[in-house]
């Protein structure tokens, strides 16, 4: 974890994200099936505390279950955030693409590597989908 300050904006620069405070500057892959209809085949996250988040303009949410939203700009359609909704200090799994300064950034996991609809290269950790869900909550039957 860093607190080193971050600014990143979406496509339209209509909505900022500020991270003043604990985050991982690293980046999560993603390759379930939700995730790929969302992102268009591959979501990245880099995780920032609750408290270090600050988000200016107007932004939309999507319940994408019962336990979670995904943020977008109305304006322009960028995906800025998913987040847990059932715990009131969830952290932040925000999108690397809005902040210039995770360009670089190294890639800490990957998870449901067998539903890739691309393979990324490196030595990281990686689960199917099977070991992701034997430790961590899941949408039934995203399939």
């Amino acid at each position: 974890m860093t607190e080193a300050k971050l600014t990143g904006r979406c496509l339209c620069g209509a909505v900022t994200v500020t991270v003043a405070g604990k985050h991982d500057p690293r980046t999560g892959a993603c390759h379930c099936r939700m995730c790929q209809r969302w992102s268009g085949g591959l979501f990245l996250c880099f995780e920032a505390e609750a408290d270090a988040v600050a988000v200016e303009g107007e932004v939309a949410c999507y319940a994408s279950s019962s336990f979670s939203e995904r943020a977008f700009c109305p304006r322009c359609g960028s995906h800025l955030w998913m987040r847990d909704t059932d715990q009131p200090d969830a952290s932040y799994d925000l999108m690397p693409g809005l902040f210039d300064a995770a360009r670089d950034w190294p890639l800490r996991s990957e998870i449901y590597v067998d539903s890739a609809m691309v393979a990324l290269a490196g030595d990281h950790p990686r689960a199917t989908g099977a070991d992701y869900e034997a430790r961590n909550k899941f949408v039934e039957g995203d399939a």
